[in-house]
């Protein structure tokens, strides 16, 4: 293998992969009122020559919570820093992090509910006073300094909002939820990226793949790379509806946009426990997956169409779910 060749291809594919984010809010596609009201704080913070109040960007996961964080450090014309919660195991490294900011930079936090509670309460004056307190020392030795700090605007990302203590909520001054993309801005993103890819997708086949994202940017960009995939070696580039529908089949892409788990647990939910009501932990056991997976990742979608609904006494199967995998309905209550 030339070693070369394959590094200059995969720095292709890098960069082609970081071309799919937009860089500006007039590139990014779908969620209008977060980019209004982004666009109207931001050229306010701006004109007043203040940095932005800090955001709270939340919802399901692959919605552009990441790229949009990229976009308003952008148009601000300041510098990002990004980091994650589980990342930020101690007070000195959210201190080395905070410090080497420049005036109105933006400080990135990806699954900010997973900073631990020491964390947060060092993170508190940085976000209000922008200033630190460090402990120095241990015992009688121990004293307080406190550190100045640059105004920046600090842009946490969550899927699970919920889980945010209080007092760090309250500290957002701007909360954006990000919803999942309807079909007409998935066909944009679709035409956009496979543009970017080279490769030629008629309107019907950017429909379908659209129609299978469950609303959400990032699986239809990888779907659409499967789907190139396809094309390339089993057809002659061109993405027509026909190759589409067969290359999603083959990934077991249903016209809904359920996968192989998706299927696994309603069926679980059907045929083990005869539709539910079912709890979490159980129904994680019994498709060998884990309890927040679940949670974070399949669940949201299959109850925004309908499939799954909660209860009090746990999950349970609607008549749409039996109805769409052959089963026949019943209901208990009559």
């Amino acid at each position: 293998m030339n070693r070369i060749v394959s590094s200059e291809a995969n720095e292709l594919d890098n960069q082609i992969e970081l071309s799919l984010r937009p860089e500006r809010l007039s590139q990014y596609i779908g969620q209008h009122q977060v980019k209004d009201n982004l666009k109207i704080f931001i050229e306010a913070a701006k004109f007043r020559q203040e940095s932005l109040d800090h955001v709270l960007l939340y919802g399901p996961p692959g919605l552009g919570k990441t790229t949009l964080a990229n976009v308003i450090a952008n148009e601000l014309d300041v510098n990002i820093r990004l980091t994650s919660g589980p990342a930020i195991e101690r007070p000195g490294d959210l201190a080395a992090i905070v410090s080497s900011l420049e005036p109105g930079d933006v400080l990135f936090i990806d699954e900010i509910h997973r900073l631990s509670r020491s964390i947060e309460e060092v993170l508190y004056p940085a976000m209000e006073d922008f200033c630190l307190d460090i402990v120095v020392g241990k015992g009688h030795d121990a004293r307080s300094i406190r550190l100045d700090l640059p105004p920046f605007t600090l842009v946490g990302a969550t899927t699970r909002v919920g889980s945010l203590s209080a007092p760090l909520r309250d500290r957002f001054g701007v909360l954006l939820r990000l919803d999942y993309y309807d079909e007409h801005s998935l066909i944009e993103i679709v035409k956009r990226s496979s543009k970017l890819f080279e490769v030629e997708i008629d309107d019907r086949a950017a429909e379908e793949i659209a129609r299978r994202s469950r609303g959400t940017p990032r699986i239809a960009n990888r779907l659409l790379k499967r789907v190139r995939d396809y094309a390339q070696v089993i057809g002659d580039g061109m993405i027509t509806l026909d190759l589409a529908k067969q290359a999603l089949e083959l990934l077991q892409v249903d016209r809904y946009g359920l996968d192989q788990i998706d299927h696994k647990l309603l069926r679980s939910m059907i045929v083990q426990f005869n539709g539910g009501p079912v709890g979490l932990d159980t129904l994680a056991a019994s498709i060998g997956e884990e309890r927040i997976t679940i949670e974070d990742v399949y669940e949201p979608y299959l109850m925004q169409i309908g499939f799954i609904q909660r209860t009090p006494r746990g999950r349970v199967a609607t008549k749409l779910a039996f109805e769409h995998l052959g089963y026949t309905y019943y209901d208990e209550t009559k």
